[in-house]
């Protein structure tokens, strides 16, 4: 479990796709760190039992759909009146080659991943506008800048969130908005969906030789929400064991 070393009480965070892997480590994290945390998921089940555990608010809804960002936005409102962070992290996978990916899936995974990210940004803009700060960081991926095979939708949502990152960043920077993005390889639930033999070959890349736990992923993170951070924006942060060397 990632050492907690940054106080974020007073705070209010936002993390998407919360119900497991990485966001409910990083819905925990923060709630851990003294701040009032809002959990989104698509999974009201194992969302109810995250935020339960962080004793975090939650919003079920799919991050694609503008109201659900809206939702948020407006959970976070009605109970502290503001949102410091927001952690971009919802994804989802639809695997396929390129000749077989069909239209629903194509446009649901960029829907998620993309989608969700340009929405929950826009959401949050006018609050972080009118308290003139605000932390978003963006989880995007080593496959976004490398590709991989089967994953032509997933690597084009994640390509196009670090775009989306630099965008934001030179955007909100007047309204004193940093906007970052992590670059995560951990052993969650998509890494799972990878065939043994070809996970095997992705820790035997990295120089650490594994995958990371979704918590060790918190730290940077929370290094890019903090005070400590507010001269740093646009920036990508491998968190891969040095696999993107």
């Amino acid at each position: 479990m990632a050492t907690l070393t940054y106080d974020f009480t007073g705070r209010t965070v936002i993390v998407t796709g919360a119900a497991q892997g990485i966001g409910a480590e990083m819905a925990a994290f923060f709630a851990r760190a003294g701040a009032d945390v809002v959990a989104v998921d698509l999974d009201a089940e194992r969302l109810g039992d995250v935020a339960a555990r962080a004793g975090a608010r939650m919003v079920v809804g799919d991050v694609s759909a503008t109201s659900t960002a809206d939702a948020a936005v407006t959970a976070a409102l009605e109970a502290t009146g503001r949102v410091d962070v927001l952690v971009n992290n919802a994804g989802i996978l639809r695997d396929n080659v390129v000749w077989k990916i069909t239209d629903d899936d194509w446009d649901l995974v960029l829907g998620v991943h993309a989608g969700g990210t340009f929405r929950m940004t826009r959401a949050c803009t006018p609050v972080f506008r009118a308290q003139g700060s605000g932390r978003i960081v963006n989880v995007t991926s080593y496959t976004g800048l490398h590709g991989n095979v089967g994953q032509a939708n997933y690597a084009t949502a994640k390509a196009g969130i670090i775009g989306f990152t630099k965008t934001a960043a030179k955007e909100l920077a007047r309204f004193g908005v940093t906007v970052n993005a992590i670059s995560p390889n951990a052993a969650t639930r998509m890494v799972e969906s990878i065939p043994e033999e070809r996970r095997r070959e992705i820790e035997l890349q990295a120089p650490l030789g594994r995958f990371g736990e979704p918590s060790e992923m918190c730290a940077a993170v929370g290094f890019l929400a903090s005070d400590e951070a507010a001269y740093i924006t646009g920036v990508v942060l491998p968190v891969d064991g040095g696999l993107s060397m």
